[in-house]
């Protein structure tokens, strides 16, 4: 997060306001969020309209204790800029406004008073992007790999304007050869205008730029590889149809053939936990949690929240989450950490009509599930007679720095047992 979007004031100036009481909300790339006041005190002063954005770290408003003011400078940054003056007064003596007498320097008591202001001065953005503050204080303050670090200094490039993709953002050595290979690289000229018709030009959302900026520093970066399997659904949508005749007000008429395909692929990551896991740099890590993102598509792009620790929970508990997340995700009621830490992603487009297909991964994570749609077809049965069948496609796409075809395999052959069993899933 480097920007974001003040949406309303849920106080105003002069109200009285107590640690936790929600004060504003904010709009990120991908969530509208409710922030809460971090002390009790007075909302003194307001520094961002609705509707303005404002980046990570800005002041947009002061909250201070008794009879405590702003400091000079918080004030002046809401006053405007002065105004030039036309040559005529410069030149003209008997025209000219008077210049002001410069300020009196504070006193040492003056000081004390302005740094007791400025430690309740606090802002929405500098809590939702303390990583994103943090790093552009300094190198010092990044989390990097050593040897992301030594390739930086030998390519010129700040690594605390890069974007990392290793565990909890921290950049790697991959990460710093992209961006570098990315600044080096000409900028495209724009593309010729083709007359057929009235068109128009849509500007990037924020939301489209962090898809566009991600997606790069996947697939040029992270060595994909595909794997693809074709599974009998035929006792997947049994199962799903015993269920719904429990009654339509029951919880289990609910659950739906993806909320079986979520279960049994963070089943399948516990059996071959191999798979669950990222690289970084010099090492592979394996997560002892499998945090599920989940793909969800919304007006403005798409999202992965994540169910944290899908291994303890049950098809029912896990149909429950996915359903909260995704209305949550919908509506941009979702919080940053929502959306981060996932150990592998799902995305499932058979709603879509959508056979088969290869996603691209979501760094730092290891592989994404692609789940097509489940088509009836004619297949060769055990007595090896053609009949009707219903077949799903799930497509596999690893990094292969972490993931080898065996491996890819290995976990693929324990997710279509599962599949093609699906009472293991209800366990």
């Amino acid at each position: 997060m480097t920007e974001g979007t003040l949406v309303a004031w849920k106080k105003k100036e002069g109200d009285k306001i107590s640690a936790g009481d929600v004060i504003a909300e904010i709009e990120t790339d991908k969530a509208t969020m409710e922030w809460e006041s971090p002390e009790d005190g007075t909302l003194t002063e307001i520094y961002v309209q609705e509707g303005g954005k404002v980046n990570v770290g800005d002041r947009i408003a002061f909250i201070g204790g008794e009879a405590e003011t702003a400091s000079a400078e918080t004030t002046e940054e809401k006053k405007p800029p002065p105004e030039k003056k036309s040559p005529a007064e410069t030149s003209n003596p008997a025209t000219a406004k008077k210049e002001e007498p410069e300020a009196v320097p504070r006193r040492d008591g003056d000081k004390g008073a302005k740094k007791s202001a400025e430690a309740k001065d606090s802002t929405a953005l500098e809590k939702l992007g303390a990583e994103s503050t943090a790093g552009q204080s300094g190198e010092a303050r990044v989390k990097a790999s050593p040897l992301a670090r030594r390739v930086a200094g030998e390519l010129g490039m700040d690594v605390s304007a890069i974007q990392g993709t290793g565990p909890d953002g921290r950049v790697t050595e991959t990460d710093v050869r992209a961006a570098a290979k990315a600044k080096n690289t000409p900028a495209s000229t724009v593309a010729p205008q083709i007359r057929a018709g009235a068109g128009a030009r849509i500007n990037l959302s924020g939301m489209r730029k962090v898809i566009a900026e991600r997606l790069v520093a996947s697939k040029g970066p992270v060595p994909h590889f595909y794997l693809n399997i074709e599974i009998d659904a035929g006792p997947l949508m049994t199962a799903r149809a015993e269920l719904k005749s429990g009654g339509e007000g029951s919880d289990s008429a609910k659950i739906t053939v993806n909320d079986f395909v979520l279960k049994a692929a963070v089943d399948a990551a516990v059996r071959v936990p191999k798979a669950n896991a990222s690289f970084d740099t010099d090492a592979i890590v394996q997560y002892g949690d499998v945090n599920l993102a989940i793909a969800v598509a919304i007006e403005e792009g798409l999202v992965t929240p994540v169910i944290r620790a899908a291994q303890g929970k049950s098809l029912r508990e896990i149909s429950e989450a996915v359903k909260d997340l995704a209305h949550r995700a919908r509506n941009k009621r979702m919080k940053p950490e929502e959306f981060q830490g996932g150990t592998f992603t799902v995305s499932n487009l058979g709603s879509y009509g959508i056979d088969n297909f290869s996603a691209i991964i979501n760094p730092p994570q290891g592989f994404i599930l692609s789940i097509g749609a489940i088509v009836k077809k004619a297949v060769i049965d055990t007595c090896d007679q053609i009949v009707a069948g219903q077949r799903m496609s799930i497509g596999m796409s690893c990094d292969h720095r972490v993931i080898d075809g065996a491996l890819g395999a290995e976990y693929l052959k324990e997710l279509r047992h599962l599949l093609e069993n699906p009472t293991l899933l209800l366990i």
